[in-house]
């Protein structure tokens, strides 16, 4: 064989095993990419959820799904959840991402604390689990955790954020607002119409007059409307520390003062409160449910306002 043609021998045979190194690396590219990328539910699935029990050394949480809304259920009693949050929650399970499979021996799950002592996240839908989820360790810089499906052997590797949600306490999951439906912005401040404050001194009425608010109870010689905007957003939003289960709903101590929100839709909404403990503190009830708030000190000294804070500087 001429040098010439040897010379050409090996350049073919060079590019056809560059050929197929490449045509190798993309192939095992996609494979990995099959194997890693992957979510633990898909969302219709999830749109089924109707119960979410999260069990962790520190005891149960459940959430359950009522009338299209969210409650938690702990020590014996059910309360209204935060929907965004328990969404978010969800969307973590559904999110796909890469999760590679660390090892597929059940010999392996003590070692990624996957056997009896695992945390579990169970999601039911009308009787049936969707979802049936173990947590074990996390890696040793913390930036992932090895999660199973239980009854499978493959454990799996990936966002430790899931964390945030599973061992967090029942607070973490409360709509702690005295008005839950204001959470996410839900009423908005325009929809209020009149506020009114009563208190063993008095009332004072805030009425949506045209651009601007009319005062009666308290005399202000020049109105602050951004002043008193600002104080109706707070009650919107204002939020208890927690639930209490100190003082029944149905107490008479509930009747030493009142907010009481008219909306445009014709929907009146009433908030009870306690007088003042010795820290500040109140606990609140909105007619219509047995839900009692604590209220922490900080918060009640200013559901109630002077004539001077509604004083145009």
């Amino acid at each position: 064989m001429s040098y010439k043609n040897k010379l050409f021998f090996l350049i073919i045979l060079i590019a056809v095993l560059a050929l197929l190194y490449s045509g190798n690396i993309i192939f095992s590219s996609g494979l990995l990419s099959r194997t890693t990328s992957f979510s633990w539910m898909d969302s219709k699935t999830a749109e089924k959820t109707t119960r979410i029990v999260i069990n962790t050394f520190s005891g149960e949480l459940e959430l359950l799904k009522q009338n299209n809304q969210w409650f938690v259920s702990h020590n014996e009693s059910i309360y209204p959840a935060r929907q965004i949050r328990v969404q978010d929650f969800l969307n973590v399970l559904t999110a796909r991402s890469d999760w590679p499979v660390r090892s597929s021996t059940a010999s392996s799950h003590e070692r990624f604390g996957l056997d009896n002592a695992a945390s579990r996240v169970t999601v039911y839908g009308d009787n049936i689990i969707l979802l049936d989820l173990l947590l074990g360790n996390d890696d040793y810089v913390r930036n992932e955790t090895f999660f199973r499906l239980a009854g499978h052997n493959d454990v799996r590797s990936g966002d430790s954020s899931i964390r945030s949600y599973t061992n967090s306490p029942a607070n973490n999951w409360y709509n702690l607002r005295l008005i839950p439906e204001s959470e996410g912005g839900q009423l908005e401040l325009s929809s209020v119409q009149r506020l009114t404050a009563h208190t063993p001194s008095g009332s004072q009425i805030f009425t949506r007059s045209n651009r601007g608010w009319h005062i009666t109870g308290m005399e202000i010689e020049n109105p602050d409307a951004h002043a008193i905007e600002n104080y109706i957003r707070f009650i919107l939003n204002t939020e208890g520390d927690s639930f209490s289960d100190i003082i029944s709903w149905d107490d008479p101590a509930f009747e030493h003062s009142r907010l009481i929100l008219e909306f445009g839709t014709g929907r009146v909404t009433t908030i009870r409160l306690t007088d003042e403990d010795e820290s500040g503190r109140r606990f609140a009830n909105a007619v219509g449910n047995t839900y009692v708030f604590s209220i922490p000190s900080w918060t009640a000294g200013r559901l109630f306002r002077e004539a001077e804070s509604f004083e145009m500087q």
